[in-house]
Order: structure tokens, then C-alpha cells, then sequence
């Protein structure tokens, strides 16, 4: 397993670097730069190009990506033209955040399609099947930013039992008990709502698993030796249904940072999909191709964690 671990290590070393300047070129393709709009229009254009010039973006893209490339493996992202302070430390302040809203929203997904999943499955063709089914089918239809609204509209305007915006009440001091209980309230309608989406695929794997498995012959065997219906489901069953959803483990938390973008959004909750949106609009490339770099090694990083996982959960499996 260990060698395993390094080698997909060395692997993905190559594959950072081509995202790397994957992310770069197309940052460097979109339209502008970063000093389009910054400054008053009737500033000298020859002004302009003088601080284009200062700042390298003359400069042709391979300068241009060697010195952000080398300054990015030490952490030095640059400086972010809109919000006048390093990208790093930008960055640091909303990827708590965003890491408790991904982390609050896989807790709730597992906790929810997990025992839908188990109902589903075992008493599949019933009307409890045919209703989770049928969640499923809405939830795959419904768009997350339009469901996010809807909650949003239900919860936080129309009951009020929500905040609409932000991550903490204002005022508290960080640390307390008040503060801590205001993080949690402002993070569960996002959470839950990107839960109750991200769910439905979980839900169909597990369910699929389930009906596949107990029609296997060692199931087939194990009830005709008598054994119990509950430790069939539990030794034999459940056991060998849960290898997907272990598989899809780290490819579920990357794919809960990249929808966060939305929530973040529709929410106004401060974190890097919120500033992610901001950045774009206001052509602060250093801070777009930084929070891509970060998203796209989450998604590396990601599949061996998958991989990891599944070689764990089962050690019969060997990564190839």
C-alpha cells in the first residue's frame, strides 16, 4: 500500500504541473488584464503601459508562468490587485469557511443517503422504495442553485428560521459560545441544502449495490444455511455495498468544494467560492488562477484518497 501511495505521489506531480499551466494559459486568454478598469479612464495610457511594463505582463507567457509558477511552489501566489493584500492571506481567510461548509455538507449527505440507501435497497418495489426513489429522480432533476434558492426564499425570508447571508452574526467575539453557535446557524441551510442535493447519487449507488448483492450466490448460500436476515444484511450485504461509496469518498469531497462555488454564492457566505465569482468579475487573475490551481490538486489529491479508502475498507483489492 505504502508504495502504492508514493508512486501515485510521483504521478501526480507531472499532472500538477500541466493543470498548472492549463490554468495559466486560460487565465491568460480570458479578456483584459489586470489593470483593465482598475484605474480612472483618464489616466495617460502611456502611464498604463508603463505599469504594465513594471509589472511583467509584457512580458511573453513562459516568463510570465515561470515566475508565477516558481513564487506558487513556496506559497507566494502574488498579490491581489482588487483587495490590496497578498492572495495567500486572502485566501486564508475564507478556506476556514469553506472547509466546515464542505465538511458540515458531506457529514449531513452520509448521514441522510446512507440509511435511504439500506430502506431503498432491502425493501426494494415497496412504497418506501418507490418514495425515495422518487426523491432521487427530483433531485437529480433540480438544478442546485435553483434549489438552493428555493430554500433560501422558504427558510430564510418566508420562516425567518435562517440567516440569508454571512457566516456569524455581527458583533460576537470569536471564541465564545455565542460565536461558535452563530457559525453553526449561519452554516446549516447552505449545508443542508447542498446535502439534500448531493445525496440522490449516493442514495442510487447504495440502492443499486443492495438489490445487485442479494442475489449473489454466497447470499443465496448463507440463507440456506439458516443464517439471520439481519446478519446477512449486516456481515454479507451492507458490508459489500458500502466498497462504491468508499471508492466515491474522495471524488464526493472535491466535487462538495467545486458546488460550494454556488452556495457560497446564492448564500453570501465568505468563503472561496464566494471570492472565486468576485474575482472573475473584477479580472483579479492572480486570485482566479490561484483558487483554480487549488481546486484542480483538491481533485488529484482527491482520486488517491479514493483509492486509499478502497484499498482499507477492502484489502483484497490491490492498486494497480
Amino acid at each position: 500500500m505504502w508504495k502504492t501511495i508514493v508512486r501515485r505521489i510521483f504521478i501526480m506531480i507531472p499532472q500538477i504541473i500541466l493543470l498548472s499551466i492549463l490554468v495559466f494559459l486560460m487565465a491568460k486568454a480570458m479578456p483584459g488584464d489586470a489593470l483593465t478598469g482598475l484605474l480612472d479612464p483618464s489616466v495617460d495610457p502611456k502611464a498604463l503601459e508603463e505599469q504594465r511594463e513594471r509589472l511583467g505582463l509584457n512580458n511573453p507567457w513562459y516568463v510570465q508562468y515561470w515566475d508565477w509558477i516558481s513564487h506558487a511552489a513556496v506559497g507566494d501566489f502574488g498579490q491581489s490587485f482588487r483587495f490590496k493584500m497578498p492572495v495567500t492571506d486572502l485566501i486564508g481567510q475564507r478556506i476556514a469557511n469553506t472547509f466546515w461548509l464542505a465538511l458540515a455538507t458531506l457529514v449531513f449527505t452520509y448521514l441522510i443517503a446512507i440509511p435511504l440507501g439500506i430502506i431503498s435497497g432491502r425493501y426494494n418495489d415497496t412504497w418506501s422504495d418507490r418514495l425515495i426513489t422518487g426523491y432521487t429522480y427530483l433531485g437529480f432533476a433540480a438544478p442546485l442553485f435553483i434549489f438552493a434558492l428555493v430554500m433560501v426564499w422558504i427558510f430564510g425570508f418566508h420562516f425567518g428560521w435562517f440567516p440569508t447571508g454571512g457566516s456569524v452574526a455581527p458583533g460576537l467575539t470569536p471564541g465564545t459560545f455565542e460565536y461558535v453557535i452563530s457559525k453553526i446557524h449561519h452554516l446549516l441551510l447552505p449545508a443542508l441544502s447542498m446535502a439534500l442535493i448531493s445525496t440522490v447519487s449516493t442514495v442510487q449507488y447504495l440502492r443499486s449495490e443492495i438489490i445487485d448483492i442479494k442475489h449473489k450466490e454466497f447470499v443465496l448460500t448463507a440463507r440456506a444455511k439458516g443464517a439471520s436476515e439481519s446478519r446477512i444484511y449486516n456481515r454479507h450485504i451492507l458490508r459489500n455495498s458500502l466498497l462504491p461509496i468508499a471508492a466515491f469518498f474522495g471524488y464526493e469531497i472535491t466535487g462538495l468544494i467545486g458546488g460550494t462555488i454556488f452556495i457560497e454564492s446564492i448564500f453570501s457566505y465568505p468563503g472561496m467560492g464566494q471570492l472565486f465569482l468576485n474575482s472573475i468579475s473584477l479580472r483579479d487573475f492572480s486570485v482566479v488562477t490561484a483558487l483554480v490551481l487549488l481546486y484542480g490538486i483538491a481533485t488529484i489529491v482527491g482520486s488517491l484518497l479514493s483509492d486509499i479508502i478502497l484499498g482499507l475498507v477492502d484489502p483484497r483489492i490491490r492498486i494497480k
